[in-house]
């Protein structure tokens, strides 16, 4: 889901730094073997998580929800030389596929891909995440975002996908529409939270990002 028109989206995406040779075929492979591949970062905000990622320059990174990889292989261009990044995977098939793609990058002794429920993982892992990003099932976001409050260092940053969740978000959720509801009721949590500052960018499907300050 891209808000603004497709020339105008396609325009920025060629204005924008390539993404490379490895990046590019695992979105093609995505497209071509994997059910919903709309799923995917993609080249424009592959391209956005990677300056971010080297602007803030993080050793420690987790991911919430790996998919094909494309965005941990992004995130993870801006590590430190001895950083790491642990990326979260429930699906073990689309896991497997993830793996051997980052198997075949220069990231692959950077990047831990676990497999299993993210919930009993978190709790497990050591404080200090420089950079998170959640892009998971969207009816956890409160949860997540609970879980990693501590685990996030002072000034640090969390990212969270799909938080327009296709512009549903802008207007009244229906009855049974959970999802939607859930995402509006993060996205207010987390402008009205005291412990971070943050902004929403309308980019595909929303990114919001926020700093740790408290």
């Amino acid at each position: 889901m891209n808000f603004l028109p497709e020339e105008i989206d396609n325009y920025a995406t060629e204005h924008s730094s390539k993404e490379s040779e490895l990046l590019y075929q695992l979105n093609r492979q995505t497209n071509i073997k994997v059910l919903q591949p709309r799923m995917l970062s993609g080249h424009l905000q592959g391209r956005i998580l990677s300056m971010l990622s080297n602007m803030i320059q993080p050793e420690y990174i987790l991911e919430i929800g790996t998919y094909t990889g494309y965005s941990a292989l992004c995130m993870a261009e801006g590590l430190k030389d001895d950083g790491k990044l642990i990326s979260i995977e429930i699906d073990p098939e689309i896991a497997e596929f993830a793996i051997d793609f980052i198997g075949q990058s220069e990231y692959s002794q950077k990047i831990h891909v676990h497999v299993g429920d993210a919930m009993e993982y978190i709790e497990q892992l050591e404080s200090g995440f420089d950079l998170v990003f959640i892009d998971a099932d969207k009816s956890n976001y409160p949860q997540y975002l609970e879980l990693v409050y501590p685990k996030l260092k002072m000034g640090g940053y969390l990212i969270a996908d799909n938080v327009l969740w296709s512009g549903k978000v802008a207007f009244p959720a229906k009855e049974k529409d959970i999802d939607t509801q859930v995402l509006q009721g993060f996205n207010r949590k987390l402008t009205d939270d005291k412990r971070f500052e943050n902004i929403l960018l309308p980019v595909r499907d929303g990114l919001m990002i926020a700093r740790k300050v408290k």
